[in-house]
């Protein structure tokens, strides 16, 4: 599992909970269809996509937390699954993208905070800190947002970025992946391709 990687030297991951939209944004962006669905876990391996000739490839992670009738042991599979194939490529990850519901983001994670647990997306993005990987939030669904800045002030905060957002516009992308509206992501991801000096990617974003 998760060996079908193809050899290439630069890479984006999507990654975060099932059923966040992670594999309409890959549609989004690569222009090829992927299986997606209304039931979390659909997706539980990699899709990659990769072009002929440019040295660059994406990838839709598996969606992890809860799925109906995925069972738990298979479920914390998924998750050391994705640690390891981030660890294993993470110096050819130019950017880690951690999708978010922004209209249930806020709530989920604080359902799942306490003094010894971190929810599996805050957790998330600080492990691609941790390991070099620059994260960036594709905080989705956003047209399902009544106000948005407040919720994105939110989700900022917790994610340890002091609010307002505005100064985050590199980590934090609000996005309507459904409606194609992905402008701001591909902005942050633009980002992090120049610092990595691979602007020749701009031509994917």
């Amino acid at each position: 599992m998760f060996e079908t990687r193809p050899d290439r030297g630069a890479e984006i991951v999507l990654a975060g909970r099932s059923n966040v939209g992670k594999s309409t944004l890959m549609r989004e962006i690569t222009g090829h269809d992927f299986t997606t669905g209304q039931r979390p876990g659909v997706t539980q391996e990699p899709n990659h996509y990769d072009w002929v000739g440019p040295d660059f490839v994406i990838t839709d992670l598996p969606g992890f937390g809860f799925m109906k009738g995925v069972p738990e042991d298979v479920r914390e599979q998924i998750k050391t699954n994705i640690v390891r194939y981030i660890e294993t490529h993470r110096e050819q990850i130019l950017a880690g993208v951690v999708v978010l519901d922004g209209s249930a983001a806020v709530e989920i994670i604080d359902r799942h905070s306490g003094p010894e647990s971190v929810p599996h997306t805050v957790e998330l993005f600080g492990f691609l800190e941790e390991v070099g990987v620059s994260p960036v939030l594709a905080v989705n669904k956003m047209d399902k947002v009544d106000n948005r800045e407040e919720r994105l002030n939110d989700i900022a905060d917790r994610f340890g970025m002091f609010p307002p957002w505005e100064q985050w516009q590199e980590r934090i992308a609000p996005i309507t992946a459904r409606r194609g509206n992905i402008a701001a992501l591909n902005e942050a991801v633009r980002e992090h391709l120049h610092e990595a000096n691979r602007d020749d990617l701009f031509q994917f974003f």
